[in-house]
């Protein structure tokens, strides 16, 4: 069994926009601590992808994330 897994990454760059997601199924974003970072998660709460809005921006040279299951 191939358990091997595809990461799908979308950048628009005019955007200043990245959306990656680390499973391709139904989901919603979330908010999370900062205001830039949303975060996808299914039904059950598990993550499964994140975007983030004004890359270029971002403060935190290189990006620190953590993202937890929703509550």
């Amino acid at each position: 069994m191939d358990k091997s897994r595809k990461v799908k990454v979308y950048f628009d760059k005019e955007a200043d926009y990245i959306e990656i997601l680390f499973e391709i199924k139904e989901g919603f974003f979330m908010e999370t601590d900062n205001d830039f970072i949303m975060k996808k998660v299914d039904k059950d709460g598990n993550v499964i992808g994140f975007s983030i809005q004004n890359l270029s921006n971002l403060e935190t040279n290189p990006l620190s994330l953590f993202l937890q299951p929703a509550a």
